[in-house]
């Protein structure tokens, strides 16, 4: 199990009504679809062998006869599949009817789950026929030999000992209690549900909602197949909706009235760190279960995910994917920003501030947000206090966009020009106008950041940092220079999440003036402009010197927000940037961020406060307690495996 990923599917078989055999070629056709396609589990609906819609034919001696003689017949179509499936259908035992789903691998019946609450209600009598299963298993009789019965078995997977799956069918999941909470206080790593729930108006939107809302809640996934073409139209129709869920996302779902299989590549790995991380979530307990465990071919699946992952790899893990989602994320952060800052000044009784306008994409949202906080408090905004320094590295685009911003924005501008001050401290510290080393670079933040802390103190004013946290997790700042201020509002947001937090701002703020220089901002290339232009023209872009920010981007989501092995991050990089960066630079620039990441942390320690927006920040006081001498050994020599080798094969996305 590469990276581990598990290939689940949920299937939905056209079925006819009371006919056992037709519904069993449906299901073993299927199962070789899934296998051929590298399946680990497969789950099909509730009944489905003998379809759901059967109502008192289910009490009929022939019905239940023919169904375990196609039993059989599934069973001989696994004998050589390791893979695991829970097929619906109706089990006698002790003169009673129950609703199960069988667990199958390799030919051999392992478990039988019954349906623990059975509706009587509206269109569903199940009461009639069924009887409430037992949870504590009992034994019962197949082909001779004793097989469990009962909601509380789990099934453990030999080669995965991350897989660990439970059952629960249709109602089950719609009560106060699911059965499946308890499967996952015993370890559950995935549940499957196979279920028969009718289609009527808005019902889709509901069933989405609940089976996502219940992995998200259990930090688990959940493989939901439903009935669907073939059942009884008497009084209802099913839609065959189909779900593949992972802690709170959705993988995969089918198209509602088209029999078929959809699959979807459950992340064990990141369902085990989220449980790690999240301390609430109880340890195993495995008291009142039966553990039956069962193999797979994992080699097998491993192959089918070299040529494709059902799933997908977002490349821009910060960013919203669609423009309804973005913008409202967008404004979520920008209030979010805006609030937190409105509570510092709330608190400090401050009624200015103080900020560097450089004409860059950080100085500008910091800007953009002071003003909305300053709106929000009901306080002049002439009483932010934007302060362009140039220096030897300004160029007239960037200067010329700072003071545009500032006035549009109605704040107040004030010019510092810092040259003279830098070169007298290089003559005091013996330092060559020639020399444009770190010391020539790192002396220009510190003066402008003097210079704030100094208007601060003049204007009784508080700093606001604009540095933003793709940044802060590269090291890329001056230490007690732009690294400092008195409220970070940009510190927890991702450099490819301000660009898009800047291009919203100018998409809504309405045509003019304002909307041009933002849009002149966002094309202006990412630069500290520490040293001197060429042509008049910025000669120092960041991008060509610590990497491509959106691939920092999205190292940086992946090892703090799942703590992902190197290895992991490069193939999921290489897959989700294929046709944009060659495996070759990935790498070389992955390497560059954990040497970073690991080298920088001491500039992490001592971060000024400011709003956490998204799920990954870095602040010392919360989301990343690091040792600031930590070794970076075992990221680095992981990293060199993969790396040397070679790439994953092509994509499916």
């Amino acid at each position: 199990m590469k990276d581990g990923f598990f290939r689940a599917a949920a299937a939905t078989p056209r079925v006819n009504v009371a006919d056992p055999a037709y519904n069993r070629t449906e299901i073993c056709r299927q199962i070789e679809e899934g296998v051929r396609n590298g399946a680990g589990l497969m789950v099909f609906p509730e009944l489905c062998l003998t379809a759901y819609t059967c109502n008192d034919l289910f009490l009929q001696q022939a019905l239940i006869q023919q169904t375990k003689e196609e039993l059989k017949e599934i069973l001989a179509c696994t004998r050589d599949k390791e893979v695991l499936v829970f097929v619906g259908l109706p089990w006698e035992h002790g003169g009673r009817l129950f609703n199960c789903a069988a667990a199958i691998c390799g030919g051999r019946l392992l478990g039988l789950i019954p349906k623990r609450n059975l509706p009587n209600y509206g269109e569903f009598y199940e009461q009639r026929y069924f009887a409430v299963g037992p949870e504590v298993p009992v034994m019962t009789e197949w082909e001779g030999e004793p097989v469990p019965m009962g909601s509380r078995i789990l099934f453990a997977c030999r080669e995965i000992p991350s897989l660990i799956v439970g059952a629960e069918i249709c109602e089950d999941v719609w009560v106060p209690a699911p059965p499946s909470i308890g499967h996952v206080l015993a370890g559950a790593t995935v549940v499957v549900n196979c279920s028969a729930s009718d289609e009527v108006v808005g019902k889709d939107s509901y069933r989405r909602e609940l089976i996502g809302g219940q992995s998200a809640r259990l930090i688990c996934g959940y493989v939901y197949a439903n009935a669907g073409e073939g059942e009884s139209t008497q009084d209802l129709v099913f839609g065959g909706h189909d779900l593949i869920a992972e802690n709170g996302v959705m993988l995969a779902e089918s198209r509602r009235f088209a029999p078929g299989i959809v699959y979807g590549d459950l992340d064990l790995e990141k369902l085990a760190f989220e449980r790690r991380k999240t301390t609430t979530h109880p340890a195993a307990d495995t008291t009142g279960y039966l553990v039956r465990e069962f193999f797979l071919d994992t080699a097998a699946m491993e192959a089918c995910q070299e040529e494709r992952l059902y799933r997908i790899i977002d490349s821009r893990p910060f960013v919203p994917a669609n423009d309804a989602m973005r913008s409202r994320r967008c404004e979520e952060i920008f209030t979010i920003q805006a609030m937190g800052l409105k509570k510092r000044l709330e608190h400090t009784g401050i009624t200015h501030a103080v900020l560097g306008i450089s004409g860059g994409l950080d100085s500008t949202l910091a800007l953009l947000v002071t003003a909305r906080a300053f709106d929000l408090l009901g306080l002049p905004r002439d009483q932010i206090h934007a302060v362009t320094m140039p220096c030897f590295g300004t160029t007239d685009r960037t200067y010329q966009n700072a003071c545009t911003l500032t006035r549009r924005l109605g704040a107040s501008l004030q010019e510092v020009d810092i040259r003279a001050s830098v070169i007298q401290h290089f003559a005091d510290i013996g330092q060559s106008l020639d020399n444009h080393d770190v010391t020539y670079e790192n002396g220009q933040a510190r003066e402008r950041t003097q210079v704030l802390m100094d208007i601060a103190n003049q204007v009784n004013g508080l700093v606001i940092g604009t540095g933003d946290m793709s940044e802060l997790a590269l090291g890329w700042a001056t230490y007690n220079g732009d690294h400092m201020s008195m409220y970070g509002v940009n510190a927890s947001v991702p450099k490819t999440l301000v660009r898009h937090l800047v291009r919203y701002y100018a998409d809504t703020c309405g045509e003019g003036e304002l909307q041009d220089v933002l849009f002149d901002v966002l094309d202006t290339p990412v630069s500290p402009e520490l040293l001197p232009p060429e042509d008049g023209k910025i000669a120092q872009k960041t991008e060509d010197l610590v990497g491509p920010y959106e691939l920092h981007d999205f190292f940086l989501y992946y090892v703090l927000r799942f703590g992902y092995l190197p290895s992991k991050i490069y193939r999921l990089a290489v897959r989700a940037f294929a046709g944009e960066y060659d495996p070759e630079t990935i790498g070389r620039w992955l390497e560059v961020f954990y040497r970073r990441f690991f080298a920088q942390q001491f500039k992490r320690s001592c971060l000024p406060d400011g709003p956490k927006v998204g799920s990954v920040a870095v602040s010392p006081r919360g989301d990343l307690r690091m040792p600031s001498d930590a070794s970076r050994r075992i990221w680095l020599e992981d990293l060199a495996r993969v790396r040397q080798a070679g790439a994953p094969g092509t994509i499916g996305r």
